[in-house]
């Protein structure tokens, strides 16, 4: 039986989340086969992204059901304070499943998203957050040139046509290019061709320069943006 009241009921002065959270979706189920190194690029990616993050965030961490050795590794991050939020999950949610939970729980009032094997180039936090507050309506912004379908980004063409410089062509150089997808398994031979074959917008808008296009690995956006489309 409960006697008197709960002392924290009385505090004053609680913390407060960081404006942005970043929030990380991991996956390890086992450190053999194709996730023999991933506990490896996992802290790589960890690494890079406190780095030169140019700005403060807090660090939300989602674990999907990996294995004993990662999850001990996370809770070790977590009671070092390097991690201020961890959620591990009994079973693989998938990807939207997590997101579900991710980016509803994130407490910041922008969300920058990552898949655990990024690895974060210096002042990426603090350039992604630049765009997103001094473009109009932007729904994401990806810390990487990424060379996609001008289907998917179709209405930032239209807006860029009548409010920006927007110019055509290969901004992209050949090397990062090739790097990105050399990771997913491609060969150097297809990218030639695709390559060549396709071209990137530039958008030129208030002195902020920016490549159209972003993705789901890697995001930063509002939390209110965000939640116009869960649950996924």
């Amino acid at each position: 039986m409960r006697k008197g009241q709960n002392p924290a009921k009385f505090v004053k002065d609680v913390a407060r989340p960081e404006r942005i959270t970043v929030a990380l979706l991991n996956y390890i189920p086992f450190l053999s086969g194709f996730y023999a190194e991933t506990l490896d690029v996992l802290k790589v990616s960890l690494e890079s992204m406190r780095k030169d993050a140019g700005l403060p965030f807090d660090l939300m961490v989602f674990d999907n059901g990996s294995c004993g050795e990662v999850r001990e590794f996370l809770v070790n991050e977590k009671e070092e304070g390097r991690i201020q939020y961890l959620i591990f999950s009994e079973k693989n949610m998938g990807k939207g499943g997590a997101w579900n939970v991710m980016l509803a729980g994130a407490p910041g009032e922008i969300i920058a998203y990552t898949d655990a094997d990024v690895l974060f180039s210096p002042s990426w936090l603090s350039r992604s957050v630049e765009l997103l507050e001094n473009f109009p309506n932007v729904g994401m912004v990806t810390a990487r040139p990424y060379r996609t379908s001008p289907e998917l980004y179709s209405s930032t063409l239209a807006w860029a046509k009548k409010n920006a410089a927007l110019d055509e062509g290969q901004f992209i150089p050949w090397e990062t290019f090739l790097e990105f997808n050399l990771s997913l398994g491609q060969t150097e031979e297809e990218n030639v061709k695709v390559y060549a074959e396709t071209s990137d917008w530039r958008i030129q808008y208030k002195g902020l320069t920016a490549l159209a296009g972003a993705s789901h690995w890697q995001f930063t956006a509002y939390k209110s943006t965000l939640q116009k489309f869960l649950p996924f």
